[in-house]
């Protein structure tokens, strides 16, 4: 039998006397990357339905904004609840949770024309979210293979499932309007829930288990943990202006809905490349380049997407915006992997994700509270700025996190 050689710490192949192929390619089919992808899909779709839903019932930057944010505020317990509940009674029935929530909320949106109602909805939607990341996460923290190509390859399947989402979308409306976007995000949330049906599920341990919450206060000894709250916040806060502001500062500065989608879609496009082209740069937690450079690009292209209402600079933009979240993203995954033990994943993800939670409620209030009263495009230069002077706390923060024997498991 042909021995097989690993490098220490991964079961991927080291190059020798036979080729292994070296860089990241498409997952073959399975349950668990279709669930992610058609989750995905539906999500993508409310970043397009909602704020610009919301806009045609005439709301204020202010409401508009607090639909994104307020939800969060239940999200940062929820998301902690997810992550104990996918190490307590597995990340599969925690995932098929969050389907089932996806389909309510769509169902909520579909039938509402008021604050209240989308608020409903996106509390909802919130559910689903605080149930599907933490189990994704930790699905794949526990795949065979490389670290590094698992996430990038999970990222990169979201982050698909996203641009056909947000793109598709824009069509949907131009042609049909909101309530049928709904109806069929409906539709794809019910065709993730029959792919998570058939995930296989991680095998289970019969020693006594802590209570609930109880690996938190382990978990919160560890510094890494807290370093990836703000490189997750970070990750997240691209996400958190294209589910906002990016769509109604693209419409206003012409563009068709249509329009809109497809250049929403570049920045999951950039998200994608990194999880395929650009995850490997990623090998250690304790990498210093890839969290700074990730965060001064964020910095910069936050700042000049409003700059020119041009297709082509805010569509590069956007591509920029995704790359560097993108990677980012698988940072934070290998950063969360190797702070924590397989049976407490689950819970460390949702600890670290918190950042998250705290990126959809600042960034969208924030911009929201600008853009009443100075513009959108001022809103945006100025929050850029912020996003800046936190990605320069970052290898202060990670020398920190890495002191004094905290290293990485």
């Amino acid at each position: 039998m042909r021995e097989r050689i690993c490098r220490p710490g991964t079961h991927a192949p080291i190059i020798g006397a036979r080729p292994v192929r070296n860089l990241i390619s498409m997952p073959r089919f399975s349950p668990f990357h279709a669930n992610a992808f058609t989750w995905s899909f539906a999500l993508g779709m409310t970043h397009l339905l909602i704020p610009l839903y919301a806009r045609e019932l005439g709301m204020s930057g202010v409401a508009i904004g607090s639909l994104i944010s307020l939800p969060v505020l239940g999200q940062i317990w929820c998301n902690l609840l997810g992550g104990a509940y996918a190490d307590r009674i597995g990340a599969k029935p925690t995932s098929l949770i969050a389907c089932v929530l996806t389909m309510v909320a769509a169902a909520i949106f579909a039938t509402s024309a008021n604050y209240l109602g989308l608020l409903a909805g996106q509390v909802t939607m919130m559910l689903s979210r605080a149930a599907f990341w933490p189990s994704n996460w930790a699905l794949a923290s526990r795949l065979p293979g490389d670290r590094s190509r698992n996430m990038g390859r999970l990222n990169a399947t979201t982050d698909s499932g996203n641009i056909v989402g947000v793109a598709l979308t824009g069509a949907v409306i131009a042609q049909l309007g909101f309530r049928t976007g709904f109806w069929i995000m409906l539709g794809v949330g019910f065709l993730s829930f029959l792919f998570s049906i058939f995930i296989a599920p991680h095998p289970t341990t019969n020693a006594a288990r802590p209570a609930l919450f109880a690996i938190y206060r382990v978990l919160l000894k560890r510094r890494g943990i807290h370093f990836s709250v703000l490189c997750a916040y970070i990750s997240a806060l691209p996400v958190s202006l294209s589910v906002s502001f990016f769509p109604i500062l693209l419409v206003e500065q012409g563009f068709s809905s249509q329009t809109t989608g497809l250049l929403l879609a570049l920045r999951a496009v950039g998200s994608i490349t990194a999880g395929f082209a650009l995850a490997q740069l990623v090998r250690s937690a304790a990498d210093r380049a890839p969290p700074l450079a990730c965060a001064l690009l964020a910095a910069v292209c936050v700042g000049l997407v409003a700059l020119f209402p041009h297709p082509l600079w805010a569509g590069s933009v956007l591509l920029g915006l995704g790359l560097g979240s993108g990677l980012m993203t698988v940072y934070f995954q290998i950063l969360i992997s190797s702070v924590s033990l397989a049976e407490q994943r689950g819970s460390a993800m949702a600890l670290g994700s918190l950042g998250y939670a705290l990126s959809h409620l600042s960034a969208p209030l924030i911009v929201g509270s600008l853009a009443d009263a100075y513009g959108i495009h001022a809103a945006l230069y100025a929050f850029g700025l912020i996003v800046l002077m936190i990605g320069l706390t970052i290898p202060a923060v990670q020398r920190w996190a890495f002191r004094n024997g905290n290293r990485p498991l």
